[in-house]
């Protein structure tokens, strides 16, 4: 991917002012703040559709749908922009096949949210569980 030939400068606000608004996103849906800006594609649709879309468990990804696998691009580009926005792997090192079988099991505990959120909550556990080995490496140092 070849992005824009901006100044050093430019990029690293760009980058600051996305990590900042990641940030407040999810602050603000933590706290269930309903103010969150518009979500475009597979995002908003609600889980129970990725269900039906996505293949049975133990089913390789080769064998599923086009459906399944447009989610599967649309978290791909959640994702990349994160990492991007963050500069980090917000997978912790998961592959996005990893990632979207622990979103399906999310899915299935709550039908009713939408992709996007069940996306972000792992995210947002990776996250937390990525802290919680820096403390303690931190306190073995």
């Amino acid at each position: 991917m070849v992005l824009p030939n901006y100044s050093r400068h430019t990029r690293g606000a760009v980058a600051h002012l996305t990590a900042l608004t990641i940030a407040l996103v999810l602050t603000l849906s933590s706290l269930g703040v309903e103010a969150a800006p518009p979500l475009w594609g597979y995002g908003v649709k609600p889980c129970r559709d990725f269900l039906t879309a996505a293949p049975s468990e133990n089913a390789p990804t080769e064998v599923s749908g086009m459906e399944y696998l447009r989610y599967r691009e649309w978290l791909a580009g959640l994702i990349s922009g994160l990492n991007l926005a963050t500069a980090s792997d917000v997978l912790a090192g998961a592959e996005l096949n990893a990632a979207l079988t622990r979103i399906r099991a999310r899915c299935q505990s709550h039908p009713d949210e939408d992709f996007f959120n069940a996306s972000m909550s792992l995210v947002q556990s990776l996250n937390r569980s990525k802290g919680k080995g820096n403390a303690k490496k931190e306190k073995a140092d």
